[in-house]
């Protein structure tokens, strides 16, 4: 297993299972509709648990660009794996909201609401404010970034990547965004992650969705630009006060 295929698998596990949670909550008809907002960052804590012990022992798994540009930043990972790794994450992200399309076809093409269609594949804020909107992104992965420095110890191997979280590892990063998903989620539903959110915004875009709605393009740099500034100062503060 490369750490580059790993990166791929355990990202569309996380999607898959992410993005599967808000479906079930979401969409007409499913078992799960309308169990709310704590079943929804249950959910995406569990399916970043799953990510991270299938990917830890071969990429660190990282899942995230903020996070691969974050340890980057901090001399944590070789710059000249970052492409690489974000190419992976992205693709990964895009199968795994593939996934879950095909698993809730039906039940997206009996939704009406265009906009619980889009929220199955990215995020949409509660109140559109870019500004706003965007700094909920830099905060939500400012902390999840900064935190994970203290998971990992800042541990290297010999080829840059950080040494990965086994099973019992992962719990932290779990109950990380667990707690980001809880308490600083309810703005923008909580991306942090440009691939979580770009990824799944192209499958809704090109998939044969029923009555689907815009994907609306015209917010989806917030998701990607407020991630990658939090993961900056998150980096910045790490090496001021390490």
């Amino acid at each position: 297993m490369t750490p580059v295929l790993a990166e791929f698998i355990g990202t569309t596990f996380l999607i898959l299972l992410g993005d599967g949670v808000v479906a079930n909550v979401v969409l007409k008809g499913t078992k799960g509709n309308n169990s709310g907002w704590i079943v929804i960052t249950t959910g995406w804590a569990l399916a970043v648990y799953v990510g991270v012990v299938f990917a830890g022992p071969y990429s660190g798994a990282h899942l995230n660009p903020a996070v691969t540009i974050g340890l980057a930043l901090a001399g944590q990972f070789a710059w000249n794996r970052v492409a690489m790794f974000i190419v992976a994450q992205l693709g990964g992200a895009m199968l795994g909201s593939f996934l879950v399309w095909l698993m809730y076809k039906d039940h997206l093409d009996n939704t009406e609401d265009v906009s619980l269609k889009l929220m199955t594949f990215c995020t949409k804020p509660a109140i559109r404010k870019p500004g706003m909107n965007i700094i909920s992104e830099i905060i939500g992965a400012f902390v999840l970034i900064f935190i994970i420095f203290y998971f990992t110890n800042a541990e290297i191997v010999k080829d840059k990547t950080p040494i990965g979280l086994g099973s019992l590892g992962a719990i932290p990063v779990a109950f990380l965004v667990w707690a980001i998903g809880l308490s600083l989620g309810g703005t923008t539903g909580y991306a942090i992650s440009p691939s979580r959110d770009l990824g799944p915004r192209i499958m809704h875009s090109i998939l044969p969705i029923k009555g689907k709605g815009s994907s609306e393009w015209s917010y989806a740099w917030v998701p990607i630009i407020g991630p990658l500034i939090g993961a900056a100062l998150a980096a910045g503060l790490y090496l001021l006060i390490k």
